[in-house]
């Protein structure tokens, strides 16, 4: 089972880049996309479809603002927009999730910390509720797969001029610790570092384009620790551009 994420920086854009067509070619059972920066109903056009996918988005409400999407070539047995967060902010278009028997697999798009509309406090928050929803949802008999763009490296490896950047969005102490605990006390398992154990793998150039300034990993496959011994192949994808993000496919053992 083949998963591709992106963080395509607006999908108009990634469309326009070639996304789409690239996509068709890669085998991929399942693909999730975050900051589309578009409104459902702006998607629903040709262009938007992948043949054999059924395509589901969650947007914000707000034009030019977040947006999430799954294409998946099974017919999910539900759909689940945004986590039950008391806050309302994973109800901005961040996060939606396809359920299968035993399996979920979820887009998100994480806070980032840096406009006007998402503070610090505001990340923090929406980190804290979501490490409340993994260990509540551990206990659940089921698989999860979340792909997304998480806004935050985690160790040294993973960020070029890493100590110049530990003051940075993204690479603070405290964002760091929240990885270091999603991965050692709940459990869950990094799905690129499972297999590729290599430096210099960077998801994302802030500058905008890859080899222009520092590159981080932030663009992650976070999976429930069953799926741990699963996962085949992890790479990033760097041949083309289709947005600051490249993308991250991974290959798991798994039959739906």
């Amino acid at each position: 089972m083949r998963v591709i994420s992106l963080s395509v920086d607006g999908i108009f854009q990634a469309a326009q880049r070639g996304l789409y067509t690239w996509l068709a070619n890669q085998d991929a059972d399942f693909i999730c996309l975050q900051d589309l920066r578009a409104l459902e109903r702006e998607l629903e056009k040709p262009e938007f479809e992948l043949k054999g996918y059924n395509a589901y988005f969650f947007d914000s409400g707000t034009k030019h603002y977040n947006g999430v999407a799954i294409y998946t070539r099974l017919q999910p047995k539900a759909l689940i927009y945004g986590l039950g967060f008391a806050s309302g902010v994973d109800m901005e278009g961040r996060y939606l999730q396809v359920d299968f028997e035993q399996l979920s697999v979820g887009s998100l798009f994480a806070p980032s910390a840096s406009s006007e509309l998402e503070s610090q406090e505001v990340k923090i928050k929406f980190f804290d509720d979501f490490q409340a929803h993994l260990d509540k949802i551990t206990r659940k008999r089921r698989e999860y797969i979340f792909c997304g763009n998480w806004q935050m490296a985690h160790t040294p490896k993973d960020v070029s001029n890493s100590a110049t950047n530990q003051h940075n969005s993204g690479f603070l102490p405290h964002e760091r610790q929240w990885l270091s605990q999603l991965f050692n006390q709940i459990g869950y398992v990094d799905a690129f570092r499972k297999v590729n154990k290599d430096g210099d793998e960077y998801s994302w150039w802030p500058n905008g384009l890859k080899g222009d300034g520092d590159g981080w990993r932030t663009d992650f496959q976070v999976v429930s620790n069953s799926l741990g011994p699963k996962v085949e192949y992890a790479t990033i994808y760097k041949t083309q551009h289709f947005s600051s993000h490249m993308p991250i496919i991974i290959d798991y053992d798994i039959e739906l």
